[in-house]
Formats: C-alpha cells, sequence, structure tokens
C-alpha cells in the first residue's frame, strides 16, 4: 500500500474529527423549540426498537421529526452508527476530491462506471445514516426508513460491480461463463438482496428468528460472491509487485469479510450486556469496516481507471459502457418500486395492528 494514501486517510481522518467538536449545542437553539428528551432504557421503548443486548441509550419514541435530527449531538446508542457513516461520507469525499485533482479526472464515458460507484457510495452512506437518526420517530418511519437503507445497500452493491467489471476484471475472466453474465446477474441479485432485506424487515418481528437473517444473508451473499469474482481472479492470476491496485483490492475483501462478522453477530454485545450500549456495539464496528472497504476499493478503482482508461472504452465498447450507466438508474427506481410496495402492505398491517389495539 501507498505510503501517500495512508498520510493522506491519517490526515482526513484526523480532520474530520473536528466537525463534532461543537459547542454545547443546545446553546445554538431557540428556547422556544423543543429538545430531545433524556434517553430510556429498554423497557420504556417498543420491542421493534429494542437491540439484542443492549439496555439503556434508547431515545423516546414519537417526538417531533427536529429532536431526532437534534439527537445528531445527543449521546444515545445510535450516536456512532450515525456518526461512523456520516464521517465516512466526508473522508470519502475528501479522497474523492484528491484523487481527481491527482490524476486530471474528467466526466467521460470511460470514467462513467467510477462515478456511478462514488454516487452509490455515498448514497447507502447518507440512507444509512438517516435511518439510524430517524428511525426511533414511529413504526412507520422505522419501516420506510431502514426499507430505503436498504435501497442503498443494493444500489452499492451495483456500484461496485461496475467498478470491478469495467476497471478491476481481466481478458480471461470476461470471456468465462462467469463474465459474460456479470452485469445482468449483479443487477438481478441487487434488486434481489433489497428485496430480501424488505421482505424480512416487514415479515418478522423480534426476537427474530433465523429465518429473517437467511433472507437477508443468501441473496446478499450470492450477490456478493458474484461481485467480486473479477477481483480475486485477478488477485490470484496478477503480479503483486507489478500492481499498486492488488493490496487495496486486498483490503477490501479482509474489511468486507470482517463486516461482515460484526453484522451477522452481536458481539461483542453479546458477552457485556448494557456496557456496549454506546460505544462498541458489533452494528458500529460492522460500519467502520464497511467504509473501510468503500475506501480501500475506491482507492483501487482510481489506481485501473489511471492505468486503463486510454482503452477502456476501445475494449467494452460505447454500448455496453452506455447500457451499463442506464442500468444504473433502472436498478435504482426497481429498488425503489420495491420498498414502497412493502411499506404500503406495512402500512395497512400496522393500520390494521392499531385499530385491533383500540
Amino acid at each position: 500500500m501507498s505510503e501517500d494514501f495512508l498520510q493522506r486517510l491519517g490526515t482526513l481522518i484526523a480532520s474530520a474529527k473536528h466537525i463534532v467538536q461543537l459547542p454545547r449545542f443546545s446553546n445554538l437553539l431557540s428556547p422556544s423549540l423543543p429538545l430531545p428528551r433524556p434517553t430510556v432504557v429498554s423497557s420504556q421503548v417498543p420491542s421493534l426498537f429494542r437491540e439484542p443486548y443492549i439496555l439503556s441509550g434508547y431515545r423516546p419514541v414519537y417526538q417531533k421529526w427536529h429532536c431526532y435530527l437534534f439527537s445528531l449531538f445527543q449521546r444515545h446508542n445510535e450516536s456512532l452508527n450515525v456518526w461512523t457513516h456520516l464521517l465516512a461520507a466526508f473522508v470519502l469525499l475528501r479522497c474523492w476530491w484528491a484523487n481527481t485533482g491527482a490524476v486530471a479526472y474528467t466526466l467521460t464515458l470511460a470514467s462513467l462506471p467510477l462515478c456511478l460507484f462514488f454516487v452509490s457510495s455515498l448514497m447507502y452512506l447518507f440512507l444509512s445514516a438517516a435511518a439510524h437518526l430517524f428511525q426511533s420517530h414511529s413504526e412507520h418511519a422505522h419501516y420506510f426508513l431502514f426499507f430505503m437503507d436498504y435501497v442503498g445497500v443494493a444500489v452499492y452493491q451495483y456500484g461496485c460491480s461496475l467498478g470491478h467489471y469495467f476497471y478491476a476484471s481481466e481478458p480471461a475472466w470476461r470471456s468465462s461463463c462467469f463474465g459474460s453474465l456479470f452485469l445482468p446477474g449483479a443487477a438481478f441479485l441487487g434488486w434481489l438482496s433489497c428485496a430480501g432485506c424488505c421482505f424480512a424487515k416487514s415479515r418478522y418481528r423480534r426476537p427474530y428468528p433465523v429465518g429473517r437473517k437467511i433472507c437477508q444473508l443468501i441473496p446478499t451473499t450470492l450477490a456478493y460472491l458474484l461481485d467480486i469474482s473479477p477481483v480475486i481472479h485477478r488477485l490470484s492470476t496478477a503480479t503483486w509487485t507489478q500492481d499498486p491496485a492488488l493490496p487495496f483490492y486486498a483490503l477490501q475483501i479482509v474489511s468486507f469479510l470482517l463486516s461482515a462478522i460484526f453484522f451477522s453477530c452481536p458481539i461483542p454485545e453479546r458477552f457485556f450486556p448494557g456496557r456496549c450500549d454506546f460505544l462498541g456495539q458489533g452494528h458500529q464496528i460492522f460500519h467502520l469496516f464497511l467504509s473501510l472497504c468503500t475506501l480501500f476499493q475506491l482507492e483501487a478503482f482510481f489506481h485501473d481507471y489511471v492505468r486503463r482508461r486510454d482503452t477502456i472504452v476501445e475494449t467494452f465498447g460505447e454500448s455496453q459502457l452506455w447500457c451499463a450507466t442506464i442500468s444504473f438508474p433502472t436498478l435504482f427506481l426497481c429498488c425503489i418500486l420495491t420498498a414502497l410496495l412493502t411499506m404500503r402492505h406495512k402500512h395497512k398491517q400496522l393500520q390494521g395492528e392499531n385499530k385491533r389495539d383500540n
């Protein structure tokens, strides 16, 4: 890995820390605006909002929307889940700015997949941050925001696929069955992962059964195995000493696998109930490793873009690049439609439950 990248990453992270070094936020607000109420223990919020082994730090439900916005500066058990992705988005923006300036980046047909990957990365970071920040408002908000979060994840998966295909793949892999079916397969599995997560979220209630994780992880795992196949092929066939992008691709894989472990298992809070309510939750660690994965991807893509940008259009053809570009918003619209249809069904279900309770 280049020392220049490590130095830039350290500088960017250090500068990002200044974002949270703010004056006491309550002093900046008008006295007429209600502030977020103090956090409560798990028994004081509905079961939908409770997380396993997290016993305190919950924000009361049914506050005004701006109370949840202002809770960005409040200490609660979702604080770091929000800030990890907001700060990651800031660092990603700075890395993009630094790299585009260094390589004289211009928006051309050859650079469109790189641009779409960047857009998809920001999308999943901001949608995730919004979900964790506002989901405590109500049951409807909780479901809708996490459905949108799944849309962001699916679009990010496809953004990664475009980068892997146009920048990381080798001719031998592209001529294989994986290469010929890669882009339509990646788009379908991206949509399937969104649909599976939305279905699992809508179908199952806490305490969540194993079936929920299966609905989430199987399509997501299949999508990842396909998406990463051109990178695995290149890592196993190329000479690492002559390819500066390969260490970043390897770090990307390691970071993603670590993030998957912490996403799948509630560790370390399982072993320390109540001790990780504010700091040290597995989901916070998952966010950190996934953010690192995205940063390593961006650096690897820039290395490959610089090396291959003069031959990308010739290698793949304009029609394939335009089809890939058009398929990106098409997948986004399909995922949005899936999320909205699932939310419509869930809305009717919640209305029925409210009528029965009344």
